[in-house]
């Protein structure tokens, strides 16, 4: 079992619903403000599923495959804030928003040292 691909194939998935959930049955609904959060959780869910989704199916371990955890977590924390936001959560959410962000981050320099290794 692949739990990490399924991870990645649950944020695309959600990825897609929620852009079109956005730009169809939120048209008009939501401030502008609130939208330019609800098109960036999508900008960074989307790509990111595909990344977390071809380590996944890379068969490594070890950096890489933690790196893709990172970015699975961070991808749902950074995306679910500012969708949550944008739906009338508290402000006080985008306080969390960064944690996702860093851990978008980490993922990737695991990512990075992980080629600069011998493959596992």
């Amino acid at each position: 079992m692949n739990r990490l691909a399924a991870f990645a194939a649950l944020i695309g998935f959600l990825g897609v619903a929620f852009g079109a959930f956005g730009a169809h049955a939120l048209d008009g609904r939501l401030t502008a403000e609130g939208a330019d959060w609800w098109h960036t959780a999508t900008l960074y869910a989307l790509p990111h599923a595909a990344a977390v989704m071809a380590i996944a199916l890379s068969g490594r371990t070890g950096l890489l495959r933690s790196g893709g955890w990172f970015m699975a977590v961070g991808a749902c924390i950074f995306a679910g804030t500012l969708y949550s936001m944008a739906l009338g959560a508290p402000r006080w959410f985008g306080a969390i928003t960064p944690i996702g962000g860093v851990s978008l981050l980490v993922g990737w320099a695991l990512a990075a040292i992980s080629s600069l290794r011998p493959s596992n």
